[in-house]
């Protein structure tokens, strides 16, 4: 039998959406697991209580593929979703003239597409549930604040940060919460990737090379349950994203001197 709360996760398989599940299935909620790595969510599943989770192999850039794994979920689920957490997506750092344009795209698609495509779909389900329903997008420090070294990435979560608040309103009639996290650097597994495929080493040791703290990902799951059940629209997470956010609105001079001179994490 489903647990009277229901919370569709992609990016599923590690990391942030890992951490997240762990957090609503020990809270009794029934989760939906997507991602394109059925292994990975496998992991996933077996950190949750029995039969409180479903999974769906879903890649986030087919929008016909987003419909057919929301009803999976709600079928696995009793008929019902509360909450959509539209969470996979991708680094890419470097320098953009160093940058190639499929890299571009493939950010593009996954990390600003599939947060469209997943609202599109999820939003019958969540009209459904309201009130009380919630779409959660995972947002960025990257998108207080341009990251140089990472300008494909900034804009991305730039973009998710602009439809969290546009359909923070547009869909505030229908009782449906819309909200997004905005996470600093998380210890997750993108941390060792290489910023791109020009680019050696991994972000893990940029990070630490421009001194910045990088944050463990069980608060980004503290910080998810929070805006799930709260009122803010953006949560932050992290000491580099709010001291960005600090930055950014009462000293905007200084950050850009800062932002000009700085070493640059992610790539370049």
């Amino acid at each position: 039998m489903a647990a009277s709360k229901t919370i569709f996760i992609t990016g599923g398989a590690s990391g942030i959406g890992r951490a997240v599940a762990v957090k609503f299935g020990a809270k009794g909620w029934f989760v939906g697991l997507a991602d394109v790595n059925e292994a990975g969510m496998r992991e996933t599943a077996a950190l949750l209580p029995a039969g409180k989770s479903s999974l769906h192999k879903l890649d986030v850039r087919d929008r016909e593929a987003w419909d057919a794994a929301l009803a999976d979920f709600a079928k696995a689920a009793g008929g019902r979703i509360d909450v959509v957490f539209n969470n996979a997506g991708i680094p890419l750092g470097g320098q953009l003239v160093e940058t190639g344009s499929d890299e571009i795209e493939r950010c593009l698609d996954i990390n600003l597409k599939g947060v469209l495509f997943g609202a599109q779909a999820a939003y019958p389900w969540l009209k459904a549930s309201a009130p009380g329903s919630c779409l959660l997008n995972t947002a960025s420090a990257a998108g207080i604040y341009g990251t140089p070294g990472a300008v494909v990435y900034s804009a991305t979560k730039f973009g998710v940060r602009a439809i969290t608040e546009s359909l923070d309103a547009e869909w505030a009639p229908d009782g449906i919460k819309v909200a997004s996290l905005m996470p600093g650097f998380i210890d997750t597994p993108l941390l060792a990737h290489a910023p791109n495929r020009a680019t050696n080493g991994e972000i893990r040791e940029r990070v630490r090379e421009a001194g910045l703290e990088i944050t463990p990902v069980s608060e980004v799951a503290d910080a998810a349950w929070k805006a799930v059940h709260g009122g803010d629209l953006h949560t932050r997470v992290g000491k580099t994203a709010h001291r960005l956010a600090f930055a950014s609105r009462w000293m905007p001079g200084r950050l850009r001197r800062m932002t000009r001179s700085s070493l640059r994490p992610l790539g370049g």
